[in-house]
């Protein structure tokens, strides 16, 4: 039960990387597979998912170095614009721990024991020091371009992007914010999203978020693995994604009830009994 409340955990820390704002970034770049570079930003953003949900199974894998590896089966269902929910259930079906994260903030459930974690985005934001944005979390689940300022990006969007060509990819970058960076790594042939950067200026950090085995999910390319990994500290954090049995159903709740009987405890204490 501790390393699954572990990986819970680290799974809402690795994403609090994520952040802050961007402006408009207009200038000449070179033309990708006989487009120009805005007309290719506009295929990238139109491949984009459109589907309202997505719901499947997904093996976890956090690896952290000496640490050691730490496996976990869940499942993973998202709504877009109301919540991306992990469901922890390795006993005969049984949930143990449930985390969901909404735009109103993060809700993780230790159900063996009675308690649970809930954090606003403002209480999370003041903890991790960041500027932590649901649909930037949402975006980098459902394989999308992101700004962070924006809560779902359309071809208008495309001159955002500042574009240049390494090798077989097109690297796209949205103008940086006074802390961090975006970038994100398609492929030249076919637009598909394969990484999305974010780094810490002056610093180590980053999160890289990668994209692969790309199969069909109603009649659109979506990828059946993720993996993402934390820079610059020390052991490096990897988490491993592998998604299968995934459909576009909606016939889910959307949100959580809390138990009366359940008792509350403080991001803080969570972590204290985690590092013991």
């Amino acid at each position: 039960m501790k390393h699954v409340l572990k990986l819970t955990f680290v799974v809402v820390v690795t994403l609090l990387l994520a952040s802050c704002g961007s402006n408009r970034w207009m200038e000449r770049s070179p033309r990708v597979g006989g487009l120009s570079g805005k007309a290719y930003t506009e295929k990238v953003i139109e491949l984009s998912p459109n589907w309202e949900c997505v719901t499947g199974k997904v093996a976890l894998a956090l690896d952290m170095g000496a640490k050691g590896t730490t496996k976990v089966n869940a499942t993973l269902r998202m709504k877009r614009g109301e919540v991306i929910q992990f469901s922890v259930a390795p006993l005969l079906g049984i949930e143990v721990v449930r985390m969901e994260i909404s735009p109103q903030g993060i809700l993780v459930l230790d159900r063996l024991n009675k308690r649970y974690v809930q954090a606003s985005f403002e209480q999370v934001n003041n903890w991790a020091r960041t500027d932590l944005s649901f649909h930037v979390l949402q975006s980098l689940f459902f394989n999308e371009l992101f700004l962070p300022d924006r809560t779902q990006l359309t071809a208008d969007d495309a001159s955002l992007f500042r574009i240049s060509v390494e090798g077989d990819n097109a690297l796209l970058e949205a103008k940086s914010s006074k802390v961090l960076t975006y970038s994100f790594r398609t492929s030249a042939d076919s637009g598909l999203l394969q990484e999305s950067r974010i780094g810490v200026k002056g610093t180590g950090y980053t999160l890289n978020w990668k994209y692969d085995d790309f199969q069909r999910l109603d009649a659109r390319p979506f990828p059946q693995h993720m993996g993402l990994t934390i820079g610059g500290v020390k052991p490096e954090v990897a988490l491993d994604m592998k998604l299968s049995r995934l459909s576009v159903d909606n016939g889910w709740e959307s949100h959580t009830n809390i138990p009366s009987r359940y008792k509350k405890i403080e991001v803080e204490e969570l972590v204290k009994m985690l590092l013991k």
